[in-house]
This record gives structure tokens, sequence and C-alpha cells, in this order.
């Protein structure tokens, strides 16, 4: 074209002028308005063929993983033409563009000696264009077109012009693998994060060994695998809420959200929207719509602590989100469907409150489709050294320190009723970890925390019992004469008139797990 002003311009190159200025203005809107690369490809070769009369355009990408050049999308043609069609750098008239970063423009395809028509679909007689596309200075593809039959446009300003189109989808390649890396990232990211939680909150970090808890796994292991409403029951401090943990990060579900929400935190008011979420202008502060806990965990878990604590009056709400998998937003009309997997615990006696008229008994029923009964830490009292070890390693990682219990101390623990359970486990072992300067938690840091080294009221201290006392049990018996003996057997067995190979089949049978003085 001439430099002279443009009023001066023949009004054919005036024309030119506007359909290249409209084919960008409209292969800049394609590129800049989807994601999906095809997509994308494919609409600009459409605005090239509506703008430039350009045919048979193609788009060709380099495979990261084979270094080849693979035909990414032609328009104009069937797709099948494009199916595994490649080109090695060098390789024809699109490899030469890909290995020497320049463009190549043809009069006649048929005079071209490198042309191969591996996909048969340009018009021999036609005229070819071909430019790099490029990221930077590295060429990462090949954008080529033919022009339609009788166009007279000369085939230098076709050259130009598609070089100005390969530099903007260039900059889209560039784009899409930066999407691509970063969605790979996030998609790594993601799976380590399961990986840890599974492990945080599978079967093998859930400390049990005695036949109740190792009974509890089994039911947890069978439940996990459907959507059966769970009901754990216990008292407070047991642990219900690791269990809930364990339910939904080993179910079908674990992909989804696992919302929590304690029920006797909150009055029924708030406990309502944050159940089953607001609109705008429901209640005074409600400024913006928001979905509640069960709209949040979609197609994952809702766990419900202390569902005991629920009013009469919501108790029904509930039991319709239950029954028909529907709810309605405070303030709202519009029935919402969801598909959320309940969970729900309580330390109350759900039968004597039925009994009473306090809980509904359908919701009752709804809710206990599978109960599972967590012991409490005095009915498996060999798992507290474990437990108490567990529990000091985390407590020390908190406070930034490496903390250890001495055996003095943990026979301590092992003389303490709990009836706080592993939570007031804990409280204990995070005050005598403050009352310890060094790194050693001993007896005397326990009993400063205020407990005492008594099994009950009734008993006397380990050290001291009776093991002709006719109210032990034989399981008692044993484990009261291991104490004494520091947990040597050979000793224990004196104590109890039985040999080594007799006391160490009743720890056997009996499920005790030795501990290592």
């Amino acid at each position: 074209m001439s430099n002279t002003p443009m009023e001066k311009w023949p009004e054919l190159e005036l024309d030119v002028l506007r359909a290249e200025l409209g084919t960008l203005y409209q292969v800049s809107r394609v590129l800049s308005h989807s994601l999906n690369f095809k997509q994308t490809l494919d609409g600009v070769l459409h605005a090239l063929h509506e703008g430039m009369a350009l045919d048979r355009g193609m788009v060709s990408l380099i495979d990261p993983a084979s270094g080849e050049l693979q035909v990414s999308l032609v328009y104009g043609v069937s797709d099948t033409v494009t199916e595994e069609v490649s080109y090695l750098p060098g390789e024809g008239v699109v490899g030469n563009i890909l290995k020497s970063g320049n463009s190549i423009v043809v009069e006649c395809i048929m005079d071209e000696p490198r042309f191969l028509s591996r996909m048969g679909i340009y018009n021999p007689q036609g005229a070819f264009v071909g430019v790099p596309i490029r990221i930077g200075k590295k060429v990462v593809g090949v954008l080529a077109a033919q022009p339609a039959p009788g166009i007279t446009k000369q085939l230098d300003e076709y050259q130009r012009f598609l070089e100005m189109v390969a530099n903007l989808i260039g900059q889209s390649v560039r784009l899409s693998h930066e999407v691509a890396q970063e969605k790979m990232e996030i998609v790594e990211e993601r799976d380590v994060l399961r990986r840890s939680v599974r492990g945080q909150y599978g079967f093998d970090n859930i400390i049990g060994h005695t036949q109740s808890m190792r009974r509890i796994f089994e039911q947890v292991r069978l439940v996990a695998k459907w959507n059966t409403t769970v009901l754990i029951r216990g008292e407070t401090g047991t642990g219900k809420e690791l269990i809930a943990n364990a339910i939904h990060y080993n179910s079908p579900r674990a992909r989804g959200s696992f919302v929590k929400l304690n029920c006797a935190a909150l009055p029924e008011t708030l406990l309502e929207s944050e159940l089953f979420g607001h609109e705008k202008g429901a209640f005074t502060g409600a400024v913006a719509q928001r979905k509640g806990r069960f709209e949040q965990a979609e197609g994952g878990t809702v766990f419900l602590d202390e569902i005991g604590e629920i009013s009469a009056s919501f108790q029904a709400k509930l039991l319709r989100v239950l029954q028909e998998g529907e709810l309605e937003r405070v303030g709202g009309t519009r029935t919402i469907k969801v598909d959320v997997r309940v969970v729900a615990a309580t330390h109350r006696d759900l039968e004597a409150e039925v009994e009473s008229g306090k809980f509904r008994e359908d919701l009752y029923y709804r809710l206990n489709v599978m109960p599972l009964f967590l012991p409490p830490l005095r009915e498996r009292m060999e798992d507290i050294p474990e437990i108490a070890r567990f529990l000091v390693g985390k407590i020390g990682t908190k406070q930034g320190r490496t903390l250890s219990l001495s055996d003095t101390a943990l026979r301590v623990l092992m003389h303490h009723d709990w009836p706080g359970n592993v939570r007031e486990l804990e409280n204990c072992l995070e005050r005598a970890s403050v009352m310890t300067e060094g790194s050693l938690i001993d007896r005397d840091g326990v009993l400063l925390t205020g407990i005492d080294e008594k099994i009950s009221a009734s008993r006397g201290t380990i050290q001291n019992l009776d093991l002709g006392d006719p109210n032990l049990d034989e399981r008692e018996k044993v484990i009261a004469a291991l104490e004494q003996a520091g947990w040597v057997q050979a000793k224990a067995a004196r104590l109890l008139d039985m040999t080594p190979r007799q006391i160490a089949y009743r720890i056997q049978t009996l499920n005790i797990k030795v501990r290592q003085i």
C-alpha cells in the first residue's frame, strides 16, 4: 500500500483496509472470548474466511510430547482429515515453516516441490500462504490458508495480514499453556491435599486396639461405602467428629465438601439460616443472598454435631431435608433440591428424649438408620498410652518443642477414670506440658494438674490391688499384675501363679495390648 494520506487512496485499497481491520477486530474478539482453545481456533478461521475470503484455513501446533507439528484444526472441511496428521520439522511446506521460522507464499501450490498434499484439502491450482506462530522468538505452530479462487489481492498482503493474526494466536497459545500449567498445578495440589486429608482421617490414624474400637472401625469401613445416614452415639470427648471425618473421607463422596455444624452452638433462628441459607432482606442484617450448609455440602457430607439439642419446631424442618432432600432458604419460596449425606452425633439418650416427647420419633428413626456407639475411654484403658503419646506429640508441635511422657506419668494416666474422655486427657496433658520446663512430662507434672492415681473411688491404686479380689474379672487381674510387674510378663505370671506361656496366652486371648516400659 502507498504512504499517501487516506483521502487520496483508491477506493479499492480503502475497502481492503476496512476488511483487514474488521477481520482483525473479529479475531481479537474470538481470542478473548473463550478458554476452549479448539473452539477459539475455529472462530478465528471462520473470521478469516468471512472477512478475507481465505479458504481451507489450518492451524498446526507443536505437540509437547513428541515435538511434532500436529494439525489442530482445519476450517471448511470434514474433521476426519485432521486425525493423526502431523509433520516433523523440515517435512513438507508446513514443516519447513516450523524449522526455518519463515513464511512461505506460492502462487500455484502444485508447482511447489515441498508440498506433500498429505491432507488432500487444497486446490492444486490455487495459491498458498503459510506463516509461523510464535511465542516470543520460539516457533510453536503454523497458520496456513488458501485464498479463494478469483481473488486479485496481492499475496504479500495476505502474508502480512496472516502474520499479524499469527501473532495474536501466539499470545492465545501462550495464555492457553499458562492456564493448562496452572490447572495441572492446582490438580496436583488438590490431589496432595486429598491424600493428606485421607491420611489424616484414615482408619490407621484413629487410635484404638481394643475389641470395642476394632468393631467400630469395621462398622465405619462398611458404612462409609454407602449414602446411609449415620448417627454417632457416645459421651462427650469420645471422638465422634473424628469418626465422622473418617466416614466422609473414606466414602465415594470424599471429593465433595465435608461441612460441619454444632447444633448446640447457635440459637434456633441462626441455626435455620446457617443450615438452609437465606435470601437477601430475609431479616435485619441479611444484606445478600447466602447459601446454607446443606447447599455448601452439595455432593458431599453434612456433619450435624449435638443433634439432640435442636428444638421441636426445627426438628420438623430438618426432617423434610432428610426425607425429601429439599429445603427453602429463610425468606425464600423456591424449593431447592440438595444431594448430601447426613452424619449426626449426640451424647444424649435419644430414646429417653423420644419417650418424654422432647425429640420427634419420626426424626429419630430417620437419623438412627446406622447407629455407631463409641465406648468411653474408661472402657478401653489399654489405648491410653498410645493416645497419650499421640496427644503429647501434637501438643509439642503446637508449642514448638519436642515433648515426651515418662513411664511413671503414663501409670498415673492409666489409673484415672477420665469422665471427660479423650478431651479431658488432652486438656490434662496440655496443662502438664505448661508446668514442665524440660522436654519430659513426668509423674509430678501430671499430678500437678489435679488428677489422682486411683482407678475408682472403690478400688485402691493399681499397685495395691488385691489380685484375689473376686470383683475383678480375669482381664483386669492380668492388667493389674502386668502393671505391678512393670509389664514384665514373667514377673506378672509369678504374681498370678501362672507360667510365662499361660500369661502370654491370656494376653493374646484377652486382647491386651502389651506396653513397653
